[in-house]
């Protein structure tokens, strides 16, 4: 849809001398710097550039402690969460401690609508019907302080693999790996709970092999590489910062799908999204294979994501990634009417852009607990506010998920909120970017007033504006399939690694709308033409005033169709010139 330019910052890093000596293309060496990169030995990224497992506080313990299980016949039993880091995390311990010789390891997801989010007393009671000696917790755990009590006070040990920030008090767990726990020195605080639990399942495998485990009961070790497409998908799919250890582990996983060694779920999951896995990117595991793993926990129930993982042959696969590409339909569905909704109401405050709260706060008793997390990125994006949604929990309480703006860490907020107003949140937990809630319905005007401060504050009460990062402009040299697959290949791509984007201003030859919401375009510039493509744009807008000129910010693309490979600009915003 043709909008008004925006603001747009370039990137200006310097290009080391070490990293000009390379035979890079000069875009991707600007590109490389743009991103902190000045020792062309970062963009190492094999495997045996991981950061060692024994910097992760508690791994050794963690190890130790499973080791002891695995050997002991035990029962362990994985609580995972329901979303696809959790997922993800959970199919790997399990098909990975199975392979160490566990004969009894079983998992429980705690269904989002009936249990919320964690080890809660009321899972540890769910739980002990499976009479567990151990709980492992992947991808939660680390704000558990009643449910690893209740699970204790049961005469169960309690293991806690997570990656969210702590509060202020730790469960009293046997063991605790997290490496933003306090006084962990693992030097990537970005790790996802699948990658935690990838570097425990490590430790473990060292630990058994170190006592002779694998020789006495004649079982092959296992070959943890054969998980990294777990590791990768749920991290991506998660949004973390994909520093340098988490750039090493996805380039590993996507290199895995691309050579067909992917296990079936995965492969499944790509072949019902219309995509081929031997072209995986990281932008596919975010926005196409992801969505519908997570589909399964906003809509049902998350065992279904996990057994799709789980499915050893193709067929069983097939069968339920087709399960999850449908809940995934309905989600969009679902998702479509709560937007519709939620602008409904930012019209009705008539506020001009400048005059929106800092933060924005949104409630609808009939919108989907699943779904509300998807609606609060779609409003961050429109309205550039952190923004926090709500749906109704029953009982007299809101279940709430918020996303948040560069600058603004969304958890702090939630704290200062929680600080200053002792009793009002219930619970909260998250990242600098997603957090959820939970409060009572009475206090949802209290809570939006209470945030609406915090952000003021943190921002120093300087609204927040849009603006777009860019790595600058192209010359007419650089449309071309050589430097739009160096760049493809360059990756991964992702959270604070971004892909790369440029802007400039071009002349539209010709246009012509596909699949009825999309704009292929024939554009030029200093004399090259050039195909492009703009998604879901606003067809009667651009119809009644279809533009001769536009700047646009974009990505070069490869586009392969019927085995011919071209370059194509994917344009992300344009706007009249």
């Amino acid at each position: 849809m043709p909008l008004k330019a925006p603001a747009i910052r370039r990137r200006q890093a310097d290009v080391s001398a070490a990293l000009q000596g390379t035979e890079l293309p000069d875009v991707l060496k600007r590109v490389y710097a743009n991103r902190g990169v000045q020792d062309p030995a970062e963009l190492a990224l094999t495997l045996d550039q991981l950061l060692p497992p024994t910097q992760l506080k508690g791994i050794a313990e963690a190890s130790e402690l499973l080791a002891d299980a695995v050997e002991g016949d035990a029962r362990v039993l994985i609580v995972g969460d329901f979303d696809a880091d959790g997922a993800t995390s959970c199919a790997m311990a399990v098909s990975v401690l199975r392979q160490m010789g566990l004969r009894e390891v079983a998992y429980l997801v705690p269904n989002r609508f009936e249990f919320g989010y964690g080890l809660t007393p009321e899972i540890v009671e769910l739980a002990s019907a499976q009479t567990p000696d151990l709980i492992v917790t992947v991808d939660n755990g680390i704000s558990s302080i009643e449910g690893v009590l209740a699970a204790q006070a049961m005469g169960i040990s309690v293991l806690v693999t997570d990656h969210h920030l702590p509060g202020n008090e730790l469960p009293s767990a046997e063991v605790i790996v997290n490496p933003n726990q306090p006084d962990c020195g693992f030097a990537s605080k970005a790790l996802a709970g699948v990658g935690v639990m990838f570097y425990v399942l490590s430790a473990l495998r060292a630990a058994l092999r170190q006592r002779g485990w694998f020789d006495t009961e004649g079982i092959a070790e296992p070959n943890l590489g054969d998980v990294l497409d777990l590791v990768a998908l749920g991290t991506v799919a998660d949004v973390v910062p994909l520093d340098r250890n988490n750039r090493v582990l996805v380039a590993a996983g996507l290199a895995r799908m691309r050579s067909g060694r992917a296990r079936p779920g995965i492969e499944a999951l790509f072949e019902v999204a219309g995509r081929d896995h031997r072209q995986a990117s990281a932008s596919d595991l975010g926005f196409t294979i992801g969505p519908r793993l997570n589909a399964a926990g906003r809509l049902e129930d998350m065992s279904i994501g996990i057994e799709c993982l789980l499915a050893e042959s193709s067929l069983a696969a097939r069968q339920l990634a087709k399960k999850l590409h449908n809940l995934n339909r309905e989600r969009r569905d679902i998702e479509q009417s709560m937007q519709q909704d939620a602008i409904a109401q930012l019209e009705s405050l008539e506020l001009a852009p400048a005059e929106l709260p800092f933060a924005m706060t949104l409630f609808d008793p009939d919108w989907h607990q699943g779904v509300i997390g998807i609606l609060a990125s779609r409003i961050r994006e429109r309205i550039h506010r952190p923004t926090v949604v709500f749906a109704d929990a029953g009982e007299g309480m809101l279940k709430g998920s918020g996303r948040s703006i560069a600058g603004l860490h969304l958890r702090d907020a939630l704290d200062r909120v929680a600080t200053s107003h002792p009793g009002l949140l219930e619970k909260f937990g998250g990242h600098a970017m997603a957090a959820g809630l939970t409060l009572a319905k009475a206090d949802l005007d209290s809570f939006k007033t209470a945030l609406n401060v915090a952000v003021a504050d943190i921002l120093g009460h300087v609204a927040p504006e849009p603006t777009e990062d860019s790595d600058g402009e192209l010359v007419a040299s650089d449309f071309s399939l050589h430097l739009a697959e160096a760049l493809s290949s360059g990756g991964p791509w992702g959270q604070r690694f971004p892909e790369p984007l440029f802007d400039g201003n071009f002349q539209v030859s010709r246009h012509r709308i596909v699949g009825d919401k999309h704009l292929k375009l024939t554009l030029s510039a200093d004399g090259v033409e050039m195909e492009a493509i703009a998604f879901n744009i606003d067809v009667d807008t651009w119809v009644e005033r279809p533009l001769s000129h536009i700047g646009a910010l974009y990505r070069l693309d490869v586009n392969e169709y019927r085995g011919n490979r071209s370059v194509q600009l994917v344009i992300n915003a344009f706007w009249p010139i």
